[in-house]
């Protein structure tokens, strides 16, 4: 407990009857300036402060102290020898929850000081239950987000390993997509939700025939148009997902062939118009596939990759996500020299 008056006596008194209810847990402040300070310091449950001092009066001091987060709901008494309605009224306007009219009964002084402990020692357990319940959410927050991104990652890696790889393409394509991201300046949790959407991209390839997906020569027309099916089979896996990972993750099966020149699929959109996420999981997916060996190319060296996506500027690739990529090329570089598989972190 705080209390605070100019007057020597008076202090000394209602430090006396105070300490009755609440022990030797208390401070006694002569000045309202100094006591201000002290509440910077320390976090006092009950606050009793007198109307009429020199530096500031009890009004302004209470005003002061609601300002302070910390002060917002801890009971404040103000010992007024002034019965004008007005000053009261006042008071209560800026925060005041109780008054003691000089003379005060000691008595009376002990039974509202025992009130407004218990109501204090109650909203500090209300408190203390809030912070309880919102880390327990938390922690099953967590658990739930991890769980999904788990599911999504393992379901990743089984499409890759159908397709004839063994699952680091999704992982290098979701690192080049933050990284990416990063370059243009997106927040960590967008360079993230990209992250994990990104090995998703190509889900639809489940629904796609073996004789198709490891087909070592040139398809054929009706190949090649049962092969673009992929991204709306892909979409239509993911769609009406409750989770913004599931929405995101939709957003990128389906638009990761459209072109910023316009002639991609499955719609022709151009530029802006595809989402961004789909624009980065573009370049990426195009780079670490021309890196890789397939059934009907060989691999390029990451130098021929580079300037393909380079060269591919303003017509298959946004030029900002194009000037991202070179920005952190020495980062793309070190990761697609690294000589073991990328470890799939969720």
């Amino acid at each position: 407990m705080l209390i605070v008056d100019d007057s020597r006596s008076s202090l000394a008194l209602l430090g006396s009857i105070v300490r009755e209810v609440a022990g030797d847990n208390i401070d006694l402040c002569l000045n309202p300036l100094e006591a201000l300070d002290r509440c910077d310091l320390y976090q006092y449950d009950i606050v009793l402060v007198d109307h009429i001092m020199p530096e500031m009066d009890g009004i302004a001091f209470t005003q002061a102290l609601r300002a302070c987060t910390r002060y917002r709901t801890v009971p404040i008494i103000m010992v007024t020898s002034d019965i004008d309605k007005a000053i009261r009224i006042e008071a209560i306007r800026v925060g005041a929850n109780d008054f003691l009219t000089k003379p005060f009964d000691a008595i009376e002084l002990k039974a509202r000081m025992g009130n407004l402990l218990a109501l204090r020692m109650a909203q500090v357990e209300l408190a203390d239950q809030a912070k309880h319940l919102a880390r327990e959410v938390e922690k099953a927050t967590a658990h739930l987000l991890a769980r999904e991104e788990e599911i999504i990652w393992r379901l990743a890696r089984a499409i890759e390993y159908r397709d004839g790889d063994t699952g680091e393409h999704v992982s290098r394509v979701a690192t080049i997509c933050q990284i990416i991201g990063e370059g243009l300046g997106l927040s960590p949790a967008q360079c993230r939700m990209i992250y994990l959407a990104a090995p998703l991209h190509d889900v639809g390839k489940i629904a796609i025939a073996d004789a198709i997906l490891s087909k070592p020569g040139k398809l054929s027309p009706d190949e090649l148009a049962r092969m673009r099916q992929h991204v709306t089979i892909g979409a239509n896996i993911l769609s009406n997902g409750d989770s913004e990972l599931i929405q995101t993750a939709e957003l990128i099966a389906l638009r990761h062939h459209e072109k910023w020149d316009g002639t991609g699929y499955p719609d022709g959109l151009m530029g802006e118009a595809i989402p961004l996420e789909a624009r980065i999981v573009a370049l990426a997916d195009v780079f670490d596939a021309l890196c890789s060996e397939r059934p009907y190319k060989r691999a390029w060296s990451l130098e021929e990759a580079y300037a393909e996506v380079s060269r591919c500027s303003g017509s298959h690739f946004d030029p900002a996500c194009v000037a991202a990529f070179q920005s952190r090329w020495c980062e793309i570089r070190e990761l697609m020299n690294q000589p073991e598989p990328l470890a799939i972190s969720a």
